[in-house]
């Protein structure tokens, strides 16, 4: 079970649906309320029933036979694209366009991968792969960048969370899915690519000449701060940018090394830093719980079968029984999404840590990547999850206990802000559950100095700031 990286959030639909069956799948309306509706039907003449309603008829389940005759459609379709189409087409990619369309109708999450894809998410989920180091979603067929990573070729260049890729190497993005706009950034270690990106605010559009490199995704870094100088100071500060296999063992030898290098006296406190960390696997963010808390549950998650349906729960350690009475904070904002949110929304819950930042993207879907074989695999959204009180934050997000917002600059000003899962298109919806319709900002300043959530979190735990989340009091 995976969640899956915003890098992979949404994909083109590559087949377009007959105009009848689209209509044929819109929601069903709402009810009219009861003085509105409509009185019951008479019978027919003659004692024949009435006609199924349109309310009746999308509740009902659809014969078995109907269903083939939907698929007899798609091969009449198929057949006469292979005979007709002006240019042979190539029918293994026809019928992966149709399954990728089939999939992403789903909600942005789903898809289907192809096996060199599945090889590069194999990649990234193991901490290590070849390209610049871009987070990416797809927007009405431009490639949006959710975040560049920490010391990639992306990051040191300049590209920013929320710039527009418009073509790489002088070839438009524009029709191209998502897959394939990642396949052509991706490439042999030390040969260059040329990303042009539109920036809001920018009139021109920017050139960025990037060199592949082995992204090597090295989970967790970690400097000690509130002292005068750079990496001075009591307070332990861990940087963890995405939920990979490296995720926990960053953070177990994080903390190992800082106690060495502090002749094995505690921190004054641990801020763990969230943000724009885009989430990674399941089980990774129940083990970075679990570094933080001694028991209880981290994470619940809910599917249509059961072997969907878990709780995940943390267990006592040596590692949570050496940080029990160090206090704990956790940075989070926009760009902090699915394995952020588990362990924020789990501290949170439990009261082990005060969240401070901006509230986060709200993805609250887990996703089953399911091997095809030599066919590649599918990414499917097989479950909701939820924190421990029972919270789902899909569309919604989690709240910090402080909000503290980036003092941004004039040029970036009112740019920094994304919506989240709530402005994805096709997002799953929970009934009678709030969304969110504001943004949330994703800005981090490059400076330490100039990080206001940062330094404010050091204040917080170095006693010259005070808050009554600080720190949380178990009921």
């Amino acid at each position: 079970m995976r969640l899956t990286p915003l890098s992979t959030l949404a994909i083109v639909v590559a087949l377009s649906l007959p105009a009848g069956l689209l209509i044929a799948q819109e929601p069903a309306p709402a009810p009219a309320p009861a003085e509105q509706q409509a009185p019951p039907a008479e019978p027919a003449p003659g004692g024949e029933a009435p006609e199924p309603t349109a309310e009746e008829n999308a509740a009902a389940p659809r014969d078995p036979l109907e269903i083939y005759a939907d698929l007899n459609l798609f091969g009449e379709i198929f057949d006469r694209i292979r005979a007709e189409y002006v240019d042979p087409p190539d029918e293994q990619e026809l019928i992966r366009a149709a399954i990728q369309g089939m999939l992403t109708s789903l909600d942005p999450h789903s898809g289907y991968l192809p096996p060199a894809d599945y090889d590069d998410m194999r990649e990234d989920t193991s901490g290590e792969f070849g390209g610049l180091g871009i987070e990416v979603t797809m927007e009405e067929g431009i490639v949006k960048v959710v975040s560049p990573i920490d010391d990639t070729p992306a990051a040191k260049a300049g590209i920013m969370a929320n710039d527009l890729i418009i073509a790489i190497d002088d070839v438009s993005v524009q029709g191209l899915t998502l897959d394939d706009a990642v396949a052509k950034m991706r490439g042999l270690l030390g040969t260059s690519v040329k990303i042009t990106i539109a920036r809001e605010g920018v009139t021109d559009p920017i050139d960025f000449e990037l060199t592949r490199a082995t992204i090597a995704m090295r989970a967790v870094r970690w400097s000690m701060e509130g002292g005068e100088k750079e990496g001075e100071g009591d307070v332990a500060l861990l940087r963890l940018s995405r939920f990979s296999e490296q995720a926990f063992v960053g953070i177990e030898k994080a903390i190992k090394d800082i106690y060495a290098a502090r002749d094995g006296v505690a921190p004054k406190g641990i801020i763990l830093d969230l943000r724009n960390n885009p989430g990674g696997l399941v089980d990774q963010s129940v083990y970075v719980a679990d570094a933080f808390l001694k028991q209880g549950a981290v994470v619940l998650t809910r599917g249509r079968i059961a072997e969907e349906s878990a709780r995940y729960d943390a267990q006592p350690d040596t590692l949570d029984a050496e940080l029990a009475d160090v206090p704990l904070v956790v940075l989070i904002n926009g760009g902090s999404a699915s394995a952020s949110e588990i362990v924020a929304g789990a501290l949170q819950d439990h009261k082990r840590a005060t969240l401070v930042g901006t509230r986060s993207f709200g993805k609250g879907s887990v996703q089953s990547i399911i091997s095809l074989g030599p066919d590649g695999a599918m990414r499917l959204t097989t479950a909701r999850y939820y924190t421990p009180n029972n919270r789902s934050i899909q569309a919604l997000g989690i709240t910090p206990d402080i909000e503290i917002k980036q003092v941004v600059p004039e040029e970036f000003q009112g740019k920094d802000e994304i919506i989240g899962e709530a402005g994805l298109a096709g997002h799953i919806k929970i009934e009678g559950q709030e969304e969110t319709t504001v943004g949330s900002s994703v800005y981090v300043p490059a400076e330490k100095a100039d990080d206001t959530q940062l330094q404010y979190a050091i204040k917080l735990v170095m006693g010259e700031e005070t808050n009554e989340a600080f720190p949380p009091k178990a009921e």
